[in-house]
């Protein structure tokens, strides 16, 4: 979850995001509290994400494999704005 902190939100932004792609973690999720949206980073290469989605609170995100679940973000709303 981004953080409302200059420095902790550049580095779950950028920092956190590239170490995790460097890193070749398959999915890196992002709660946007400033978008109100849920960010889906995959496709790790070359020390980055080569694919972003966003997904709106509210929605169902089915993620890919390794990790294959369904998130149900309905309670993120509550945490918006």
């Amino acid at each position: 979850m981004t953080s409302h902190d200059g420095d902790t939100d550049s580095r779950d932004r950028g920092k956190k995001r590239d170490g995790y792609a460097a890193a070749r973690i398959p999915v890196y999720l992002r709660v946007d509290r400033d978008a109100d949206e849920l960010v889906v980073y995959t496709d790790p290469r070359n020390g980055a994400y080569k694919a972003r989605t966003t997904h709106p609170y509210g929605a169902a995100v089915t993620l890919p494999d390794p990790v294959a679940i369904t998130l149900d973000t309905e309670e993120l709303k509550n945490y918006a704005g």
